[in-house]
C-alpha cells in the first residue's frame, strides 16, 4: 500500500503487533512515528526499519500522561507539518479472576488500554479536524468482543475501546476523519508465548481456522483500515480472529 507522503504515530511499537504495523507502513512510504516505553526495544525496533523507503523516528512516551501526549504531538507537527494516521496500539495486561483482581491491576489497564487511546485521539483529532482528513485504527480485541475469564479488566477496556471507536466516528465523519477497529484474537505474541499449554490448547479449539494468528495478519487489516482504499469505512470493528468470535 502507497503511504507516501502520510506522517503515521504508532503506539506500542517496540515489538509485536505495533512493530509489524510500523514496519508495513514504512514499507509503504510513510513517515512513521514510533512510540513506546521500551526506549532499548524502540531503538532496535527502528534500527530494523532503517533499509525501508519511509522515514522513521522514534518518541519515549507513556500514553496516560495527557501533558507528554500534547507534547508529542506538538513535537511531531514541527518535525512533520501533520498528523495523518493514528494508531492506538500500547496496551497492557494484568491478568487474573475477578474475585482476586485487585483495584490496582484494574487502574493500571483501564488507563493504558482505554484512557491511552482517549488521549492520543483527542490530541490527534485537533489536528486533523484542522487538515479535514485523518485515519484512526484503535487495537481493540476478541476479548472485548466476547469476554475471557481472567481478563475483566482488559476485557472491559477493550469493549470501552470498541464504543470509543463508534463515538469518535460518528464525531469526526464530518470532517472527513475515519475510525475503525481491529480486534485481533489468539495471536502468536510475546504476551501469548508465555501462556500455560492448557490455555492454548484452549484458545485454539475456539478458533474455526486452528491456527494462531500472526502479527502481520493483523497489521495487514490495519493498514487496510489506514489507507485511502478505505475511504468509505469507519465506524467498523474488524476481527482478525480467524472466526473466533463468530
Amino acid at each position: 500500500m502507497n503511504f507516501q507522503g502520510k506522517t503515521a504515530i504508532v503506539t506500542g511499537a517496540a515489538r509485536g503487533i505495533g512493530l509489524a504495523i510500523a514496519r508495513r507502513l514504512a514499507e509503504g512510504g510513510a513517515t512513521v512515528i514510533m512510540v513506546d516505553l521500551l526506549e532499548q526495544a524502540l531503538q532496535e525496533a527502528a534500527a530494523s526499519l532503517a533499509q525501508t523507503p519511509g522515514t522513521v523516528h522514534t518518541f519515549m512516551l507513556n500514553v496516560t500522561d495527557e501533558q507528554a501526549v500534547e507534547k508529542l504531538f506538538d513535537q511531531v507537527l514541527a518535525k512533520t507539518g501533520q498528523v495523518d494516521i493514528l494508531i492506538n496500539n500500547a496496551g497492557i495486561t494484568r491478568d487474573g479472576l475477578l474475585v482476586a483482581m485487585s483495584t490496582d491491576d484494574w487502574d493500571a489497564v483501564l488507563n493504558v488500554n482505554l484512557k491511552g487511546t482517549f488521549l492520543m485521539t483527542k490530541y490527534a483529532c485537533r489536528i486533523m479536524m484542522r487538515q479535514r482528513s485523518g485515519r484512526i485504527v484503535n487495537i481493540a480485541s476478541v476479548s472485548g468482543l466476547m469476554g475471557n475469564p481472567g481478563q475483566a479488566n482488559y476485557s472491559a477496556s477493550k469493549a470501552g475501546v470498541v464504543g470509543f471507536t463508534k463515538t469518535v466516528a460518528r464525531e469526526m465523519a464530518g470532517r472527513n476523519i475515519c475510525c475503525n477497529a481491529v480486534a485481533p484474537g489468539f495471536i502468536d505474541t510475546e504476551m501469548t508465548r508465555v501462556l500455560p499449554d492448557k490455555a492454548k490448547e484452549r484458545a485454539l479449539s475456539l478458533i474455526p481456522l486452528g491456527r494462531m494468528g500472526t502479527v502481520d495478519d493483523v497489521a495487514a487489516a490495519v493498514c487496510f483500515l489506514a489507507s485511502d482504499q478505505a475511504a468509505y469505512i469507519t465506524g467498523q470493528v474488524l476481527a482478525v480472529d480467524g472466526g473466533m468470535a463468530m
